[in-house]
């Protein structure tokens, strides 16, 4: 018999983001592929928290996928997906002001979302 529980996450967002996630307008997250992150796959659960807030969305993850680097996950995934309301250039600056070189360097994941339905 398989467990068919699904994991659950937990993950920090900022709010422009996390408005975007719960709105249903975000529907890919970027993060950089942490040792932490490396399990994530499709079906699992994220629980997206406001750090220092008890607000939180869930999400079902539908896809992960990795890239060596953010302009490429941007070109591939399409920045609309990432941040509706930013361009391409201001999205990837974005980023990296989040993550630096050297954490860009450990690969990034383009994980697909969904609103979790109740």
């Amino acid at each position: 018999m398989t467990d068919t529980t699904a994991r659950v996450h937990e993950l920090n967002l900022y709010r422009q983001y996390f408005d975007l996630v719960a709105a249903g307008t975000k529907t890919i997250e970027v993060r950089v592929k942490y040792p932490h992150l490396a399990d994530l796959a499709a079906g699992d659960i994220i629980r997206f928290r406001i750090k220092g807030t008890d607000e939180t969305c869930e999400v079902t993850v539908v896809r992960v996928t990795e890239y060596a680097n953010f302009e490429a996950l941007l070109d591939d995934e399409g920045p609309g997906n990432v941040n509706p309301t930013a361009t391409r250039d201001q999205q990837l600056a974005n980023i990296r002001a989040i993550y630096p070189p050297e954490k860009e360097a450990l690969g990034a994941l383009a994980i697909e979302i969904q609103l979790a339905t109740a």
